[in-house]
């Protein structure tokens, strides 16, 4: 049975934890070779060493990559066509979060930092692999994570929301200029997902975050990863342009209430 994504090539940032390294075990099991892209290029290798094994299926590399540098995202592309002949897939998953009210920022630590790598970074990564793609004859799939907070006003999300937003702008209107050569773009909401980010809190603010979701639980990072797999898949060739919510129904309700019967 032939695996979902046999045979393609894919650059995954922020591959080293969470979302990104779910999707890099993902895309290996479904056939793909992934170059694995982190600022910690240490645990992308860990990451590179631990799908190469036995169990483990296509192929990896580790690339060391600061999202926030143009010049490193292209040379991240580079490394993933040198190591594999072509690229087909880029995952713009690399992020950084935290949060702080409005008055009280510092723009150059509250805002300035996460701008680079949240919104100049899936920029970068959109305009590097879209070159890649045109120069190689077309085709390609651009997938760039946004979040539930790019669409929602919420809690002491000032800067993250505006760049996450920005992902969701990028996409579409990626989508439209390189459809032309072939090229889709598509942007993911996650809602709360157990990464590494939102497991560092409290056991009570853990469980506030999965009430806010319809199973009432948080999201796993292998639920994502499954989801990403199909949109860098052929079988997603309609899903263009396109916000996909994978947010198990956080934006459906915001509170569950005991209401009298009326």
């Amino acid at each position: 049975m032939t695996k979902r994504l046999e045979g393609k090539v894919a650059l995954i940032t922020g591959g080293a934890s969470g979302i990104g390294r779910a999707t890099v075990e993902k895309f290996i099991a479904e056939g793909a070779s992934v170059a694995i892209a982190d600022i910690d290029v240490g645990r992308a290798q860990e990451v590179a060493d631990a799908v190469a094994t036995p169990a483990g299926e296509g192929r990896a590399v580790a690339v060391g990559v600061d999202v926030s540098s143009f010049a490193e995202v292209e040379a991240a592309v580079a490394s993933a066509v040198d190591a594999f002949g072509r690229l087909d897939v880029i995952f713009n998953n690399a992020g950084i979060a935290g949060g702080k009210p409005l008055l009280d920022h510092d723009p150059e630590v509250d805002y300035e930092p996460m701008i680079r790598v949240d919104q100049h970074g899936v920029y970068y990564g959109i305009l590097a692999a879209g070159r890649q793609f045109r120069d190689q004859g077309g085709g390609g799939v651009i997938i760039s994570t946004s979040s539930v907070y790019g669409e929602h006003g919420a809690e002491l999300s000032f800067t993250y929301s505006a760049a996450k937003a920005a992902v969701i702008a990028f996409t579409r209107s990626a989508a439209y200029e390189l459809a032309q050569y072939g090229t889709r773009a598509v942007a993911i909401t996650p809602g709360r997902v157990a990464t590494p980010i939102i497991n560092q809190f409290s056991d009570e603010l853990r469980a506030t975050f999965a009430a806010e979701q319809l199973r009432g639980a948080l999201t796993q990072p292998e639920e994502i990863a499954n989801v990403v797999a199909f949109l860098a898949s052929d079988e997603a060739n309609a899903i263009n342009g396109t916000v996909v919510q994978v947010e198990d129904g956080y934006s459906s309700f915001k509170q569950r209430l005991d209401l009298p019967e009326f």
